[in-house]
């Protein structure tokens, strides 16, 4: 097959040789009193900002933390957690970032193939911290934080009456509190000067690849600080001091780290950080702080169609809505569109798409020009092409194959897996290196990307990557069962949710209390975002002509069953 070119490569913007602790710095040079995030109304300015990212760093080092080092920072969004993961990177640490809602033997799983030497966790998840660590290879050091340490007073004295008091017994041994492990940092500890290496990991984050189990990806600080300055050409609008983003996507997402905190700090906007997700909550960030941009999952824009609490505000706050995590169908992204006109609001929802090993975003619809069906154009100096799956043919526009892309996102590779790295990271004739993402799609004749379906199985719900043979491979490990099947049928708040077939073993009663049974020992192994939402027990499930189970006739039924 004749070869053609790649397609356009857009403008090219200049990378700092800095870590992403020094792009924060630079800032606070500039806006010092500038707020760098809020936490339910608590403010903290970029120089008070700084001042505890050197009193934590201060506080790892004291503690044997070194270049190279990993800490696992298992937290959802809150001071504590930005303060611990720029700390890291000040000494030029790896911060391994995990899940909170994760199973403990994931975690546990986390900490070994990171080694990491600590783990931040919050109190409410301690008992779980500590049995994940118990089950390590190493020893691991646990600090617990508390949400209502960096509360408003009155808010942290409801708190604690409402909810932080059942955990107040917590730890029951002897323990290290964040509050206290910071004290090692007010000693005269001298740390060294950051030093950027554009291959050094900075950060992991956990997906599941190309291959469909989970992976350590492997990101620099030239990563997420391409991606960040990327970012911000792509959207068209300037993210600058003044202005506002509601940081409701974790962390330990590449969406969440890389576009909700990052690319928001580095130009000395605000980030006004939400711990969890619910309507309400979300609903009174709106009303009450009135953010300029917001960025999340396609299920969290549905959830605003539905909130009460939302009727006759005036959005024209808004200059930006930004969808990404899983596609935005175009019914989804109609009803948007119309509750933001509706609302005052002068703007629509652009949807973006990407992978956790190019960071996060990678493309995004142009603020000026939607194609129905399209995710948009690449981002500044991001290449994307489509080949023949596999392959290194590239295809005409129109032709369907896989997307592939490159750029300066890419990551390093997957921690400890060099096999899967070389799958999935290609050195091609043009010399670089391009990413196989798995997806099939095509390109039109002015660049723009269509993304059709996963060549992987894999499972998007809430945003978050969902393995089916993580969870089949713990059901069948039930004597009560025969065999299963997990598939995702379509949900109108999820996007997907998570239905699971089983097959019970020759005399075994299909009933609740086999359910339970199941769920007791998927909950053991599989984090709670990733539960079924959905059990059915059938005598025998459709096959292939190999004997594998015929998983797309029974995503054929659901869908059917909608129509």
């Amino acid at each position: 097959m004749e070869k053609t070119t790649p397609y356009r490569q857009r403008e090219h913007l200049s990378y700092p040789e800095a870590t992403m602790f020094q792009l924060v710095e630079s800032v606070t040079e500039q806006y010092p009193d500038e707020p760098a995030y809020e936490f339910y109304g608590k403010k903290t300015s970029y120089r008070g900002f700084i001042k505890r990212i050197e009193r934590a760093a201060r506080a790892f080092y004291a503690s044997g933390v070194r270049p190279g080092d990993a800490v696992t920072v298992c937290m959802p969004n809150t001071p504590q957690a930005l303060d611990c993961f720029y700390a890291l990177n000040r000494i030029g640490a790896v911060a391994n970032m995990v899940h909170p809602l994760s199973a403990e033997t994931e975690i546990t799983g986390y900490l070994d193939i990171s080694e990491s030497k600590m783990i931040l966790t919050v109190d409410m998840f301690y008992e779980k911290t500590e049995r994940a660590v118990s089950a390590a290879k190493k020893p691991v050091t646990i600090l617990t934080c508390r949400m209502q340490d960096e509360l408003p007073v009155h808010l942290a004295a409801l708190y604690v009456l409402k909810k932080g008091k059942e955990y107040l017994k917590y730890p029951r041994r002897p323990h290290l509190l964040w509050k206290d492990f910071l004290k090692r940092g007010m000693s005269d500890v001298s740390l060294p000067a950051p030093v950027f290496d554009r291959n050094r990991t900075a950060v992991i984050l956990y997906s599941g690849g190309t291959g469909g189990s989970p992976k350590g990806i492997c990101l620099s600080d030239l990563n997420f600080n391409a991606c960040a300055l990327e970012a911000v050409e792509a959207i068209g609008v300037q993210i600058r001091t003044g202005l506002k983003m509601l940081s409701c996507m974790p962390m330990f997402h590449g969406f969440g780290l890389g576009i909700n905190i990052h690319t928001v700090l580095i130009h000395g906007a605000c980030c006004i950080l939400m711990p969890t997700f619910n309507g309400k909550s979300y609903a009174d960030m709106l009303k009450k702080k009135k953010p300029n941009f917001i960025a999340g999952v396609p299920t969290i824009f549905e959830a605003l169609l539905h909130i009460p609490g939302l009727d006759g505000l005036d959005m024209s706050f808004l200059l930006g809505m930004f969808c990404g995590g899983d596609s935005l169908s175009v019914e989804l992204k109609k009803k948007i569109d119309a509750f933001l006109t509706a609302h005052n609001a002068s703007i629509q929802v652009r949807e973006g798409d990407g992978l956790t090993e190019c960071v996060t975003a990678s493309c995004l619809t142009p603020r000026d020009e939607y194609r129905e069906g399209s995710i948009g154009l690449p981002f500044p100096d991001t290449v994307y092409g489509i080949v023949v799956p596999g392959t290194a043919d590239f295809l005409p526009p129109g032709e369907e194959g896989e997307i592939v892309l490159k750029g300066p996102t890419l990551m390093l590779g997957y921690l400890k897996n060099q096999e899967e790295t070389a799958r999935t990271l290609r050195v091609l004739d043009d010399g670089d290196t391009w990413l196989y993402t798995g997806d099939l799609g095509f390109m039109d004749a002015d660049g723009y990307v269509y993304f059709r379906q996963r060549i992987k199985r894999m499972i998007i719900t809430n945003g978050y990557n969902v393995y089916p043979s993580g969870l089949e491979n713990v059901i069948d490990s039930l004597p009560e069962v025969s065999y299963s099947c997990v598939i995702g049928v379509k949900d109108p708040r999820r996007i997907q949710r998570v239905k699971a077939f089983i097959v019970p073993a020759d005399g075994v009663v299909p009933d609740d209390a086999l359910k339970e049974r199941i769920m007791e020992k998927l909950s053991l192994h599989i984090a709670k975002y990733a539960l079924p939402r959905e059990i059915e027990f059938r005598r025998e499930l459709p096959k292939t002509l190999v004997g594998k189970v015929a998983y797309r006739l029974l995503e054929k039924e659901e869908a059917e069953k909608e129509e």
